[in-house]
């Protein structure tokens, strides 16, 4: 059947971001079936959601910016997650924890397309980055960052800091998502102790020096005990 063919008729006014969501929900369907950013093409996204092509591009301008809007949108809703679990905490520390968990919850829960936006090989463009990190949920825990630098718990550079919570969170959910079956003995509190232990581990980091010879590091730490 010509693409012609399957096309529907265009979008009554005021309808058109009612098909940019079907478009959407489309791009993340494909992404999640096949695994591939490549497998998906406007064309089959067309398809799909029964419009031409040149439908998709009233919309987006190419595959690059629907991709980039898919991703986007998973965002989004992390990031609506993570500020509903720091509004419950009693301090910026506390809520830094709760983010971590939090993010972990979301890809336990969202295993496809926490895969789709964090695991696979896809490249946004320049503006998308810079939306990532400026704002949403990046952005989001900069600002908890910088908070926990205003009260003294941490101290460094935001971002930099912000970096090294966000790859321990990644690390513990992408494993959880990519070894589902490995027999892990407790996951909500081998992912709390993981969470608590960059946390903890960054505002030691940044007042230790971590080149002190081994017994005077264990001396230090060793202090630190209640």
């Amino acid at each position: 059947m010509s693409e012609t063919a399957t096309a529907r008729r265009r979008a009554p006014r005021g309808r058109g971001a009612e098909l940019r969501e079907e478009v959407l929900r489309a791009a993340m369907d494909l992404l999640t079936e096949t695994g591939s950013v490549d497998a998906v093409s406007v064309r089959a996204v067309a398809q799909r959601v029964g419009v031409s092509a040149p439908a998709i591009y009233l919309h987006f301008a190419d595959k690059q910016a629907l991709i980039d809007a898919v991703c986007g949108e998973v965002f989004d809703v992390l990031h609506q997650r993570l500020r509903a679990a720091a509004d419950k905490a009693p301090d910026p520390f506390s809520a830094l924890r709760a983010q971590g968990v939090a993010y972990v919850q979301f890809a336990r829960e969202n295993p496809e397309h926490y895969r789709v936006v964090m695991m696979l090989a896809h490249e946004p463009a320049p503006e998308s980055v810079d939306r990532i990190v400026a704002g949403g949920a990046f952005g989001f825990l900069v600002e908890t960052v910088q908070q926990c630098i205003d009260a003294g718990v941490l101290e460094g550079e935001p971002v930099e800091l912000a970096l090294g919570l966000w790859a321990a969170a990644h690390g513990i959910a992408a494993l959880l998502v990519a070894k589902p079956y490995f027999p892990w003995p407790d996951v909500d509190g081998v992912v709390d102790r993981t969470i608590c232990m960059a946390g903890i581990g960054l505002a030691a980091a940044t007042r230790l020096d971590l080149d002190l010879p081994l017994p005077e590091l264990t001396a230090r730490l060793d202090s630190l005990r209640p």
